[in-house]
């Protein structure tokens, strides 16, 4: 027994060796390199097809996958690049060799996610137009951040940097087709974004709405940028009325990239130094981590001109020339206007590991701290009652400091179930705005005044949980089904600064003269402005999809949501596209849209110093804002809050002609019915109890005019080898014109003040302060190691019109000209020019240089007197149609390992 036993043993030991020896014999090796026409493709992927074998190339673009004998079809890929498939036979313990050479990818085959719940489709196949920043464009942008990537790159989108406007100097607003920045929604890998603490109360682009802060995300964590050019609120809720923007973040795996660029303006300010790291590691065989890290750190301009007004109010003014040199600003410059100085840090990570089952776990987010500093207007001696003479003998330019943190995760599960897609996720973000006031003081606390104060703050905060659903069904015909829910919950909050940031002392600032309360450029928050407020959103959804026809493909949603405030609102959307022929596409989209009013809106309350232009003075008056729920919003007979809504038609083609070039256009027309703006000021003089609450003037927000908006997209691409080179062309037009329909809606206690409640200049916000049109024309030449970028962007006209010039009686004399003139300007269109040159020396190190705005384009002037606060401002601070930065020099290091 012991003995057969024995045997057996023996036989089954030698069975496992050969067993093993014969499956080590049996493994085959395939390798080769992923390139494109010049260079080794670094990070690119490799797929055995149908299965979970793949791999990334290394440094050399060089890659190896361990296989069986046999005949595989392999697939390599890299971001905008054409994806290639390739067959290959390998015999047993043998090692074959399989090379790719990608293409550029033209624009139409670009795979988009954006605006549809069915399979991912390219571009020529949607029923909406889509525009793609790729990361290649984003890795070689030479802005800062991205919204001004964005302001460069896509056409429909407007995102200029303000000066002198409290907190919308450190966060700038961001538009889509000339509508407001609420109106646009921002989605991070497909999940809603939470907006920003702030709300633009002055008077910017933008005042009086609250938008995402999308210079809280890292450039260099970003793959792609999809921007739905097309009203989706009934795909993606609430925001949604002017379109979309989707931030796709890296996947890349086994490859660090080190972006780093220094930079500084042809006046010798505004420095900037920005770096950005990037790596992402295998978890498992088919899981990753992409972690990003990016600092930025950004100097001020200034391009204020020299004052011509009086400073102490007495002789001394006859020779002003001590003062201008103790101001520190060059010249007889007294403010600081222009970009404001910041510090970013951003950490921003994405993840998928699988999960037994076949499902994926998934996780991405991030933390930004941003610090900011700009400053206000001079507080000069003669203004007894905001100076103190003892600190500030010659007056003082107050700072606004400001802290910016932001936090988002989003945390998800998603599989598949007896062929049902299944994802469950949970999205939470945050966002704090604080305000802190240094070299200021506090007239009513006199000699005992601090220099600095902490002003208060906001808090914003938003979870939203999903659950969504969808599968592709054949019924004669793929129809693709996706419905769903979404419950969402935000909370709005408002800290108070510290007492000396508001309180009235009672002391004089200077003998026999009262002080003013509150820290100067930005009186805090006091108490009472405290709140703390949630609400609640459900939301059901279904999306169906199908495609008829190869040719004919139709789509139709509808959403309902149901909000614990102001009640519920349902909208649908109809689309279609059809294929004339493999080249040339119709398509069309119809949909109902709405935006629910932000708690910002809501519950926003404070006391602020706005400077109003009486003659040829900015007049600084305590404006008190009051919140939709207060006494005094109801005692002017503002009604409740209600949501915009909107119509949004669109009709467009897509066609790819002749090799190598794709043209799309689209035009649309958005109808939007009870904008929800903020109002004009009511003085004090007309309602005297106002003085009783510390406020010279009242605002309120309230839903008050209709608008239409019409225009036209315009985007053309064209790529082909030139000489031993290759050329990229790319023309991209976006036409709109937003007008104000009938008449403002003025409740019956404000019967005649239409002008009050929302005048002229408040209309031409929406109408003509951004550009009507912008043109992008750029050029990108690759010739083996070198590659050379260059790009026109044609700001269009935008105007100023004054609140009081629309009757010529109210016309002032222009110290310029001598002439009785009208205020109102319009700012003609200008083309601002950038070059880029780079050069690999290395598949792995890249160099650059080259200068944004290199003709040194500024807007037009300002040219009448009364415009220009006694000679301070040079450029029109309320409508520009760019910055004012000025020609920015730079080089730039880019390296992969």
């Amino acid at each position: 027994m012991k003995k057969n036993y024995s045997q057996l043993m023996q036989s089954f030991i030698a069975l496992l060796f050969i067993s093993l020896t014969g499956a080590y014999a049996q493994q085959s090796t395939i390798q080769g390199t992923v390139s494109d026409k010049f260079e080794p493709l670094i990070g690119a992927t490799v797929v055995v097809n149908g299965t979970t074998n793949g791999t990334t190339c290394d440094i050399n673009g060089k890659y190896t996958l361990a296989v069986k004998p046999g005949t595989y079809k392999l697939t390599a890929s890299f971001v905008g690049t054409q994806s290639q498939t390739k067959e290959v036979t390998v015999a047993a313990g043998q090692t074959a060799t399989l090379d790719f050479t990608l293409a550029p990818s033209l624009s139409m085959n670009e795979i988009v996610v954006v605006g549809s719940r069915a399979e991912p489709r390219t571009l020529m196949e949607t029923a909406v137009p889509v525009d793609i920043i790729s990361s290649k464009e984003i890795s070689n942008s030479s802005q800062e951040n991205v919204g001004q990537i964005l302001q460069y790159l896509a056409p429909s989108f407007n995102s200029s940097q303000q000066t002198i406007s409290d907190g919308t100097d450190h966060i700038d607003p961001a538009s889509l087709r000339g509508l407001g920045p609420d109106q646009v929604l921002v989605l991070v890998n497909g999940k809603r974004r939470h907006t920003s603490a702030l709300l633009n109360v002055n008077g910017t682009v933008g005042k009086g709405t609250v938008g995402t802060d999308l210079n809280a995300i890292p450039a260099a964590a970003i793959e792609r940028i999809e921007v739905l050019r097309d009203g989706a609120a009934a795909q993606y809720g609430s925001d949604a009325i002017a379109g979309v923007i989707n931030i796709v973040l890296k996947k890349q795996v086994g490859v660090a990239q080190i972006n780093s660029q220094l930079g500084v303006t042809s006046e010798g300010d505004g420095a900037m130094g920005r770096l950005g790291v990037n790596y992402g590691f295998r978890v498992g065989k088919k899981g990753f981590v992409n972690v990003t890290g990016e600092f930025v750190d950004r100097e001020a301009t200034n391009r204020s001109g020299d004052y011509t007004g009086t400073v102490y109010g007495d002789a001394r003014d006859n020779d002003l020339t001590d003062f201008f040199a103790q101001t520190g600003l060059g010249g007889k410059r007294v403010m600081a206007i222009g970009n404001s100085a910041g510090r970013n840090g951003q950490v921003f990570f994405n993840a998928e590991v699988p999960i037994v089952g076949g499902g994926e776990l998934y996780a991405n987010g991030g933390f930004s701290f941003r610090k900011g500093r700009a400053n206000g207007f001079y507080r000069f001696p003669k203004d007894q009652n905001r100076v103190v003479l003892s600190i500030y003998p010659n007056g003082f330019s107050p700072e606004i400091h400001t802290d910016i943190v932001d936090r988002s995760l989003t945390m998800g599960l998603r599989g598949e179930k007896n062929g049902w897609n299944l994802d469950f996720s949970n999205t939470r973000g945050a966002n704090g705005f604080d305000f802190n006031v240094e070299n200021s003081n506090n007239a009513s606390l006199g000699a005992a005044s601090p220099l600095s104060a902490y002003a208060g703050g906001f808090r914003y905060g938003q979870n939203t949980t999903n659950l969504d659903i969808s599968r592709k069904l054949d019924i004669g015909f793929d129809l693709n089904v996706a419905f769903g829910a979404e419950f969402r919950l935000e909370r709005y909050e408002i800290v108070s600064g510290e007492e000396a940031s508001y309180i009235n002392g009672g002391q004089e600032s200077q003998p026999g003269v009262p002080g003013s309360a509150g820290i100067q450029v930005f009186p805090g928050f006091q108490p009472q402005n405290e709140l703390n407020q949630t609400r609640t959103n459900t939301a059901g959804y279904i999306d169906l999809e199908a495609d008829i026809t190869e040719a004919l493909l139709v789509g139709v949603a509808g959403r309902f949501e149901s909000y614990s405030d102001f009640g519920d609102n349902f909208s649908w959307k109809t689309v279609a596209r059809y294929k004339i022929n493999q080249t040339l596409s119709l398509r069309a989209a119809f949909s109902t849209g709405f935006r629910a009013p932000s708690l910002h809106q809501y519950y926003f309350s404070n006391l602020s110093t706005q400077f109003i232009t009486i003659g040829a003075n900015q007049v600084p008056v305590q404006v008190g804002t009051f919140n939709n729920e207060s006494n005094v919003a109801r005692a002017f007979g503002i009604d409740r809050l209600k949501p915009e809504v909107s119509q949004n038609f669109s009709v467009g083609f897509t066609t790819q002609p002749v090799a190598g070039l794709s043209l799309t256009v689209d035009a649309y027309n958005i109808d939007i019915k009870d904008r929800i703006v903020l109002s004009g000021r009511f003085d004090a003089a007309d309602y005297p109890f106002l003085t009783t609450l510390g406020a010279g003037a009242a605002q309120f927000f309230t839903n008050a005019v209709d608008t239409r908006t019409q225009g036209l997209d315009v985007v053309a691409n064209y790529r082909n080898d030139l000489g031993k080179g290759a050329i990229t062309l790319t023309a991209a037009l976006n036409l709109n014109q937003t007008e104000v329909q009938g008449q403002v809606k003025t409740p019956p206690l404000l019967a005649g003040r239409e002008e009050q409640l929302f005048n002229r200049e408040e209309i031409s916000r929406l109408e003509v302060v951004q550009p009507r049109s912008k043109l992008i024309l750029s050029a990108l030449y690759e010739l083996g190691k070198f590659a050379f970028t260059l790009r026109s962007t044609r700001f269009g006209e935008v105007q100023f019109l004054h609140p009081n010039d629309g009757n010529p009686a109210n016309w002032v004399v222009n110290e310029f000209t001598g002439e009785v003139e009208t205020r109102d300007q319009s700012f003609s269109a200008k083309f601002v020019t950038d070059l880029d040159i780079a050069f690999k020396p290395t598949t792995s190190l890249q160099l650059a240089i080259g200068a944004n705005n290199l003709l040194n384009v500024y807007p037009d002037k300002l040219t009448h007197s009364a415009n220009t606060s006694l000679g301070r401002f040079v450029y029109s601070r309320t409508a520009a149609n760019f910055g004012v930065r000025g020609m920015f020099l730079y080089g730039r290091v880019s390296l992969k390992f």
